[in-house]
C-alpha cells in the first residue's frame, strides 16, 4: 500500500478543512512588503494574516518558515535581519534581531539553527565576528541566541540530523567579494556548535533551502551562470556520519533543483529553473528524485518525470513557477507561480491523485509553504512494535531529531527501528 493510500485511512479529513497552510510571500527586496498568506478549507483567509492578527508588517524578504514544535513557528526575514516567532494562529510572541542577513532554518524542537550571511552575531549582549558566514543558535524558550559558529561563505540550506547540522555553503558573492565560490557541507555537532567535518562535494554555488526525506537531502546548485552547470546533489546524511569519504557521501545529478520538496512516499520534487547570462534565457526540468535509488546506483537510477494527475502539466503552464510543496500530513500537493515577479502571484492546489482543486490569487513571489497539523491527525506509520522503557541506545523521532525526553505513546526511532514509547 502506498503512503499516500494508508494516509487517506489513517488520516480523517472532512472536505479539506485539515488543509491549513501558511505561505510566506517574499514581496520586493528592500521594499519591506513581505506577507503572509493563510490558506484553509480551500480557501485563501488572508494575504495578509500577519498583519491582520498582529497590527503592523512582517518585514523585508521573508525566506523561511518551520515549525519548532507544536506550538510555535520560526520565521526568517532576511533583509529586515529578524527571526520572528509566532503561535500556529499567527500570533508574534517574539522577534530575535542578533542575527543579520539571515537566510535558512532549522530546529530539534528546543532550538532554532538558522544559516546567515553576515560577518557579525549578538550573543549574551556581546557581537562576536567572523571571517565567513556563520550559523546561530537560539533557544527557543528565551528567544535568545546562545551559540554561534563559522562555516563557509554565504551558507545556504540547513537540516538537522541525528544531533548535527548539515550547512550547505555557497560563496554566492563571489562575483563581488574577494572569495571563491564554495563546494562543501559543513557539519556540525549541534550540542557544542563546534564544527566536525567538511564534506566537498565539487559542486559549486549549493544554494537555496535544501529538502530532506529522511537521512537524505536534496541540494540545489544553479552553477555559475556561465560555463558550471546547475546540478543537484544528493547527500547520505548517515554515510557522512559514519565517516565514509566525501566521494561516497553524495551524488551529483545533471539537473536543477531550484524549488524542491519532499512527497508523501520519501522521493523528491524538484523543479529547476536555469538562467544563462549568455542566452538572458530560463530553461527548466522537471523531475522525481528516490534518493536511495540514486545513491546505490550511482545516479543512474532513481530518476524520473512522474507527477501524479495534471501536476506537471499545470506546473509547465506557470508563468514562472516559484515554489512547490507536498503536505506532509495529508499529501495535499501546492506550487506557486510568481509571474513578472511583480505583481501577485498564484498559488494551486492538487489533491494527492494530482487533481487540479483550484487556483488562488495571493501576494508578490509567493516562495515558502508550512502545513500546519489537522485535527486529531495520527502518524501513518506501520511495523511498529511496542518496547519497554528502558534504553540504551539514543532515540529519534520520526525527523531523525535526537530526543532527550521521550513522551509515553510516542514513535520514536532506536537502533534503527521505529518503536512506540511506554
Amino acid at each position: 500500500m502506498s503512503l499516500i493510500a494508508l494516509l487517506s485511512i489513517l488520516i480523517p479529513v472532512t472536505g479539506l478543512a485539515q488543509e491549513r497552510i501558511i505561505l510566506l510571500n517574499e514581496g520586493n527586496w528592500q521594499a519591506d512588503n513581505g506577507k503572509i498568506t493563510y490558506f484553509e478549507n480551500g480557501q485563501i483567509v488572508s494575504n495578509q494574516w500577519f498583519r491582520s492578527v498582529n497590527g503592523y508588517k512582517l518585514g523585508d524578504t521573508p525566506n523561511d518558515i518551520i515549525a519548532v514544535n507544536d506550538g510555535l513557528i520560526a520565521i526568517a526575514v532576511n533583509w529586515s535581519n529578524i527571526v520572528q516567532f509566532i503561535t500556529p494562529d499567527g500570533k508574534a510572541v517574539a522577534a530575535t534581531e542578533d542575527v543579520p542577513n539571515n537566510r535558512k532554518l532549522a530546529s530539534d524542537g528546543h532550538y532554532v539553527y538558522i544559516s546567515s550571511y553576515g560577518h557579525e552575531c549578538g550573543i549574551d549582549g556581546r557581537y562576536v565576528e567572523f571571517t565567513k558566514g556563520f550559523v546561530a543558535k537560539i533557544d527557543a524558550a528565551t528567544f535568545k541566541v546562545v551559540a554561534a559558529t563559522e562555516v563557509g561563505y554565504e551558507p545556504e540550506g540547513i537540516a538537522y540530523y541525528k544531533g548535527y547540522l548539515f550547512v550547505a555553503n555557497t560563496g554566492g558573492y563571489a562575483f563581488q567579494e574577494d572569495h571563491d565560490y564554495e563546494t562543501t557541507v559543513s557539519v556540525i555537532d549541534a550540542a557544542t556548535m563546534k564544527v566536525v567535518r567538511t564534506v566537498d562535494t565539487g559542486q559549486i554555488n549549493l544554494y537555496g533551502k535544501m529538502s530532506q526525506s529522511g537521512r537524505y537531502l536534496c541540494i540545489n546548485s544553479p552553477g555559475d551562470y556561465y560555463d558550471t552547470p546547475a546540478a543537484t546533489i544528493i547527500l547520505d546524511c548517515d554515510a557522512v556520519l559514519e565517516q565514509q569519504p566525501d566521494a561516497k557521501c553524495y551524488t551529483k545529478l545533471p539537473y536543477a533543483a531550484t524549488y524542491n520538496c519532499v512527497t508523501a512516499d520519501g522521493r523528491f520534487y524538484a523543479i529547476g529553473s536555469r538562467y544563462s547570462y549568455y542566452t538572458g534565457d530560463y530553461t527548466f526540468n522537471y523531475v522525481t528524485i528516490d534518493p536511495k535509488a540514486v545513491m546505490e546506483s550511482n545516479g543512474t537510477a532513481g530518476i524520473g518525470e512522474t507527477f501524479p494527475g495534471t501536476v506537471l502539466a499545470d506546473i509547465k503552464q506557470m508563468g514562472m513557477p516559484y515554489g512547490i510543496y507536498v503536505n506532509p500530513y495529508t499529501g495535499y500537493i501546492y506550487a506557486t507561480d510568481a509571474g513578472s515577479f511583480a505583481a501577485a502571484g498564484a498559488l494551486y492546489q492538487w489533491s494527492p491523485e494530482g487533481k487540479l482543486l483550484g487556483t488562488h490569487r495571493v501576494y508578490i513571489n509567493p516562495a515558502h509553504f508550512l502545513a500546519l497539523k489537522p485535527d486529531n491527525y495520527t502518524d501513518g506509520i506501520a511495523d511498529v512494535t511496542v518496547r519497554r522503557t528502558a534504553r540504551t541506545a539514543p532515540l529519534y523521532d520520526i525527523r531523525g531529531m535526537k530526543v532527550t525526553v521521550p513522551r509515553r505513546g510516542n514513535v520514536y526511532i532506536k537502533n534503527g527501528k521505529k518503536f512506540i514509547f511506554q
